[in-house]
């Protein structure tokens, strides 16, 4: 398998294809990262295997002479990970020229753009190979995106009691993380106990700080004996959501235009209504004092107002007066229509400017950040209401104009100086995300939010795991109250794009802290795990566990389950299957395994023991 990348996800894949799967990879980077290859570890003693190195091939871009340098021509699978959608999209290309058959995982930022580059690439392979299985097409090209994958991670880390959601047939998959119950109360069990969280009752926090964490980590597809014998554990627990009535229109992001009430100040309002009052009370005393009638003493008011009436010279006192004093009540009104006018321009210039925060706000999360993962957590934290204040100190951040777009109170500065973070009102605010591609500037963001709020809920985005565990025990031990929490957007990538590099649908990821449940739909056949075995016989805990029947005849099957959609009275997926169904060949499942269960299943080697510095449960 061959690996392209200029960042750290394309090692973390490496690590992942080679540790786990067993898979031999050559790795395409910059001759600047080659220092920094994953190397291959010592023989396993209880396997009797070793893991094949990784093989480097320096080049500054996937050119056609690189790829065949890598052996793409002869390879199984091919990842481009580069940031720049264009330069994945012209190896892409390529790569299909020359190699119909090989299996093509291409990492998107713009959605629409790798939708079009995945039907093009398939209908590339099927002009290539005609008569190809389409389960064998739908898989040879995936499009994943790394900002996509990792953001309902970041968000459910920074909001409390947030649900992971992976979409299946139509279907909504919850996966709800509920915290330790308190004493006397009884948890509310749901379809099945996805994982036992490090969080108890009497450590709501648990130890959540890398993936280095030992026995103490969460405890992935535990069995009912695991469950019933953790009595004060937090746990995520499974429920299968139906949708009902019609599909929400789109949001409008955009606005095009201001309220009335930001168009004029408060000043100028009440000043206006003076005005207005001082017109009507002119027009009643006209009215009584003359002989005019309403409507005549009203346009007389006017006149007199806009001074463009005859001077009552001829008329009696009191018709002078009421003259002056229109006239003194039009030379208020001049600098008044000035101001209004003046004022509405400015509010017109605005509305397409960054937004301040507002004094009272309180209750918000504060969003470092406005990269293409802040951009992608932004969107996922408006959709769901919450408010927030973003922190970016690039002005064309490619999360800006979003943020406009959506009226995001947006604070422009560098986070490290005096005042910027107390601009974001993070004193009132309920967590810090700080998600830049720098570990010192989130760590030294996160010191300086808790010494301003010691028990703000901190989510900092770290790479390196040995860093993660020592910020972590100093931030618990300096402040044991608060939450914090560290996540890698690799780390949370690596395992979907692995999975589809293997050929599997993986129909989404849910991660437990810093550990990764995957779902994936697999064909028994093949598998003989689960072949012939009922619900309960093909359970593995800790490995995988069978959640629902594709009940679908093979022929009208539809291959994406993600993105395939069926009448609500009858799916084609059954959840909660009974633990004696058996298991037939032509049967397809969705399956909730870790990623060195998916490997198991997939029939590759194992290790019996975890390499250095991974957890020992997938």
């Amino acid at each position: 398998m061959v690996v392209c990348g200029d960042d750290g996800l394309a090692h973390r894949l490496c690590t992942e294809l080679r540790e786990v799967y067993r898979q031999r990879v050559v790795l395409v980077i910059p001759a600047d990262q080659a220092e920094g290859q994953p190397d291959a570890p010592p023989a396993n003693s209880s396997s009797g295997s070793t893991i094949t190195p990784v093989h480097v091939v320096t080049a500054q871009s996937p050119t056609k002479e690189a790829l065949l340098r890598a052996g793409v021509d002869r390879a199984t699978a091919l990842a481009l990970l580069y940031e720049d959608d264009e330069t994945n999209l012209r190896a892409a290309l390529a790569a299909r020229r020359l190699s119909p058959t090989l299996r093509l995982v291409v990492r998107m930022y713009n959605r629409k753009l790798g939708q079009h580059l995945e039907e093009l690439l398939d209908q590339a392979a099927l002009v290539a190979i005609p008569g190809i299985d389409r389960t064998l097409l739908e898989a040879s090209t995936t499009v994943l995106s790394d900002a996509d994958t990792a953001a309902p991670a970041l968000v459910a880390t920074a909001v409390a009691d947030t649900n992971k959601v992976v979409q299946a047939d139509g279907l909504l998959l919850r996966a709800a993380e509920r915290p330790a119950p308190a004493r006397g109360e009884v948890p509310v069990p749901g379809l099945c106990t996805l994982a036992l969280l490090t969080s108890t009752t009497a450590d709501p926090a648990g130890s959540d700080g890398s993936d280095a964490i030992g026995t103490s980590g969460p405890e992935l597809l535990p069995d009912n004996r695991a469950v019933q014998g953790s009595t004060g554990r937090g746990t995520v627990v499974l429920e299968a959501v139906r949708r009902e009535g019609p599909a929400l229109p789109a949001r409008r992001l955009a606005r095009r235009g201001a309220p009335l009430g930001e168009l004029f100040s408060v000043r100028l309002r009440w000043s206006l209504a003076g005005i207005v009052a001082a017109v009507l009370a002119l027009t009643v005393t006209t009215t009584l004092l003359t002989d005019a009638d309403p409507v005549h003493a009203a346009y007389l008011t006017l006149l007199d107002l806009f001074s463009i009436n005859d001077p009552a010279l001829e008329e009696s006192t009191t018709r002078q007066v009421l003259q002056l004093l229109s006239g003194l009540v039009g030379l208020a009104l001049l600098p008044l229509l000035v101001a209004g006018g003046l004022e509405a321009l400015g509010t017109f210039r605005t509305t397409g400017a960054l937004r301040r925060p507002p004094r009272g706000l309180q209750g918000h999360i504060v969003l470092l950040g406005l990269g293409k993962i802040g951009a992608r957590v932004l969107a996922r934290l408006h959709e769901l209401g919450i408010p927030v204040v973003c922190v970016e100190q690039d002005p064309d951040a490619r999360g800006i104009p979003l943020a406009r777009d959506l009226g995001v109170p947006v604070v422009l500065g560098d986070v490290t100086e005096g005042g910027v973070l107390d601009a974001a009102r993070i004193h009132r605010a309920d967590a810090l995300l700080a998600l830049t591609s720098s570990d010192t500037t989130n760590l030294e963001a996160t010191l300086a939010a808790r010494a301003l709020k010691s028990d703000l809920r901190v989510a900092l985005r770290l790479y390196d795991d040995d860093f993660a565990t020592a910020v972590y025990r100093t931030l618990r031990s300096a402040h044991p109250d608060a939450v914090t929490r560290s996540r890698s957007v690799s780390h949370l990538a690596a395992p979907a794009f692995a999975g589809a590099m293997m050929g599997r649908q993986i129909l989404g990821a849910m991660f437990v802290e810093r550990k990764v449940l995957l779902f994936a739909a697999l064909l028994v056949a093949g598998h003989p795990q689960l072949e012939g075995r009922t619900v309960a016989e093909a359970f593995r805990p800790g490995a995988w566990r069978v959640l629902a029947l594709d009940t679908a005849r093979p022929e009208s099957r539809s291959p994406d389950l993600a993105n395939s959609s069926h009448d609500d009275q009858h799916p084609s997926l059954l959840w909660d299957l009974h633990p004696g169904h058996v298991l037939q060949a032509e049967d397809r499942v969705v399956v909730a395994t870790t990623r060195r269960g998916l490997a198991e299943l997939l029939g590759t080697p194992t290790p019996s023991a975890a390499p250095p510095g991974e957890p020992s449960e997938g």
